[in-house]
């Protein structure tokens, strides 16, 4: 789905993520990269392949679009525990293959607690918020001065009813200058929302994104 985001044509993506055409910018927020691995070190019992899922789905996004860069709105890495070999080989080889994309990483709260990423990763690292031209790219959600703000930070998704039967679908948050995107990461839960008043909720449905009737609320607050 088109969406103009401050004078920008931005692309908002079934792949939970978001396209910036002129810039040839790929946007995704919480990858979360070693949230599996954080679990197991501390002896719960949580599936392996997290990373490799992620990887692959990030190889499928850029394979979908003319990019040059890549930006994570925040939490590259879960916590110091995901800086084990095994998770940071794969991400090494996985950037290996793109040597010529930038990578830019805008500090998330876990990226505080778990430590940059190795520089042999070729990421700028940034704080909150990274201006560029009319947009800020931020990690918490927050309003910018001048700027259209891109968030990521809670994760959102939106319960849709059909009598008894709910499904959950993870969503972008639109407001008047801002708009939080969804989790990209393979195991990272989500904040069940509802639109506030001047915000629109964008599903992120496997094939499409499409636009919830503003008739339709949510379950719960975005507030938290």
């Amino acid at each position: 789905m088109n969406v103009e985001l401050g004078g920008e044509l931005i692309e908002l993506l079934p792949q939970r993520a978001a396209y910036w055409p002129r810039r040839r910018s790929l946007v995704v927020a919480d990858v979360h990269f070693g949230k599996a691995a954080t679990f197991r070190s501390h002896g719960i019992p949580v599936p392996r392949g997290t990373t490799g899922e992620n990887l692959a789905a990030l190889d499928a996004l850029l394979f979908s679009r003319d990019t040059e860069e890549l930006i994570f709105l925040g939490d590259f890495l879960h916590a110091r525990q995901a800086q084990a070999p095994a998770t940071l080989d794969a991400i090494r080889r996985w950037r290996r293959r793109r040597p010529a994309l930038r990578l830019v990483l805008v500090r998330g709260n876990h990226d505080i607690h778990a430590g940059d990423p190795p520089p042999d990763l070729d990421i700028l690292v940034v704080d909150e918020p990274h201006r560029v031209g009319p947009i800020a790219f931020c990690h918490h959600p927050q309003r910018v001065s001048g700027r259209f703000a891109l968030s990521g930070h809670l994760h959102p998704v939106y319960t849709l009813r059909a009598g008894h039967e709910r499904i959950r679908l993870p969503c972008f948050v639109l407001g008047v200058d801002t708009c939080v995107l969804p989790a990209f990461g393979a195991f990272t839960g989500g904040l069940t929302v509802r639109a506030r008043e001047g915000e629109r909720i964008l599903l992120a449905a496997p094939d499409r994104v499409w636009e919830v009737p503003r008739r339709q609320p949510g379950v719960d607050s975005i507030a938290g």
